[in-house]
């Protein structure tokens, strides 16, 4: 990969994971207002985030053990992907 194309892809990486952690952070102030209110809700969204917790450390861990990320980008690539899909579904269940 040339020095350009890196640079482009980090940026774009970059802009990805900006996006990322701006909907993470909605979803941690939705969920906290949900665990605050208690009861059964509050409950079943703690064992969700525990289990997606879970679930996407393995996937990510199983695809990079798999050898089908050949590179740095691609591994974040691969992390952002894995994460930004669970982050983007809690974000429009809870809004």
């Amino acid at each position: 990969m040339t020095r350009s194309k890196a640079a482009s892809e980090w940026s774009a990486i970059i802009f990805d994971a900006s996006k990322l952690w701006a909907d993470a952070g909605m979803v941690v102030a939705l969920r906290s207002w949900r665990v605050m209110a208690g009861g059964p809700a509050a409950d079943l969204e703690m064992k969700r985030m525990v289990s997606e917790k879970t679930e996407a450390g393995l996937e990510l861990a199983g695809a990079l053990a798999g050898g089908g990320v050949t590179s740095t980008e691609a591994a974040a690539r691969k992390a952002l992907t894995i994460y930004g899909k669970r982050v983007r579904a809690n974000r429009k269940r809870l809004t």
